[in-house]
C-alpha cells in the first residue's frame, strides 16, 4: 500500500478494495523545481496527492505575488472551484521543489461514483474536512496577532521555514516581508 492508499484509507475509512480501485486511477507524475501544475486563466482538470515535496499556491496582482498556501506532502491540491464548478483557475500553483503527485483527471474523478458506490459519502466528507480547514485558517487571519499566526505555522510546519522562501511564507500568513522577519528575529533571540 502506497502513500496515497494509506491517506485515502485512514481519512475516508474506505473498505481496502474501494481504496485500491481509487488508487489505481490516480498517475504517478515528477515535477521538476519551478515547473507549473497550474497557471491562472485556464481550466483545472486535475487533482493530485502529494507523495514528495512543495507546491505553492499564489495569484499574481499585479507587481506582486500572493501566497495563498504551500502545499506539503500528505495532502491533495486542486483550485476547487475550477475543478469541481469548472471556472478558470485564479490560482497559479508552482513546484518550490522537485516534487512527486499522485494525479487523478477531472474525468476520472467525476467517474468515481459508478466505481465506488459510497464515494459520494467519502466526498462529502473530503469536501468538508477541506471547509474546516479554510474555516479555521480565515479565522485565525482574523482572529490571531502576526507573532501568534507565525509561531503557529513554526510549531506546525518547522521544515518550511528552511525549505521556503521566508517572503513565502509571510505573505501567506498575511504579513509584509519586513513583519515577519521582525518577528522571526525576536523569535531567534
Amino acid at each position: 500500500m502506497n502513500e496515497l492508499e494509506n491517506y485515502i484509507q485512514h481519512h475516508f475509512s474506505i473498505l481496502p478494495d474501494d481504496c485500491k480501485k481509487v488508487a489505481e486511477l490516480f498517475k504517478t507524475e515528477t515535477l521538476e523545481k519551478g515547473a507549473f501544475w497550474q497557471k491562472s486563466g485556464k481550466y483545472c482538470d486535475k487533482m493530485s496527492f502529494i507523495q514528495e515535496g512543495l507546491l505553492r499556491v499564489f495569484v499574481s496582482q499585479g507587481d506582486r505575488e500572493i501566497t495563498q498556501w504551500i502545499a506539503t506532502p500528505g495532502y491533495f491540491v486542486t483550485d476547487v472551484s475550477s475543478f469541481l464548478f469548472r471556472n478558470t483557475s485564479r490560482f497559479n500553483i508552482q513546484a518550490l521543489t522537485e516534487t512527486r503527485i499522485f494525479t487523478i483527471d477531472h474525468q476520472q474523478y467525476i467517474n468515481l461514483g459508478n466505481l465506488v458506490p459510497k464515494w459520494n459519502e467519502f466526498e462529502k466528507l473530503f469536501i468538508t474536512k477541506c471547509f474546516v480547514t479554510m474555516e479555521n485558517r480565515v479565522f485565525d487571519l482574523i482572529s490571531m496577532s502576526a507573532e501568534d499566526r507565525y509561531k503557529q505555522l513554526f510549531e506546525q510546519n518547522r521544515e518550511l521555514f528552511n525549505l521556503v522562501p521566508l517572503q513565502y511564507l509571510a505573505s501567506m500568513l498575511g504579513m509584509t516581508p519586513e513583519t515577519f522577519s521582525r518577528i522571526r528575529r525576536k523569535m531567534i533571540s
